[in-house]
């Protein structure tokens, strides 16, 4: 069953990002198959984020849980393949 977790914040600032990939965290125990994220307003992603994406995808894959990310932003894959992040999520538009 898929798990759709809005994780974002209104404008240019990701504060309210970091938060919910806490969230996303918390309730990937509770999750089976995939879990989906919404990244339709978030524009940059900070430090903080990749730390705490890398959590995440470290216990998805701990629990074979599949992470999609919904709505990137071209410039926030491209952070997230240049830090090495993007193969370890699914894109959808």
């Amino acid at each position: 069953m898929a798990m759709a977790t809005n994780i974002v914040g209104p404008g240019l600032d990701d504060l309210p990002t970091v938060p919910g990939l806490h969230e996303a965290l918390e309730r990937l125990d509770s999750v089976d198959g995939e879990m989906v994220l919404d990244f339709t307003a978030v524009e940059r992603v900070s430090p903080a984020a990749l730390r705490a994406m890398e959590q995440l995808a470290a216990k998805a894959q701990e629990k074979s849980v599949r992470l999609v990310l919904r709505g990137v932003h071209v410039h926030v894959y491209k952070v997230l393949k240049l830090v090495r992040l993007a193969p370890r999520f699914s894109f959808l538009n």
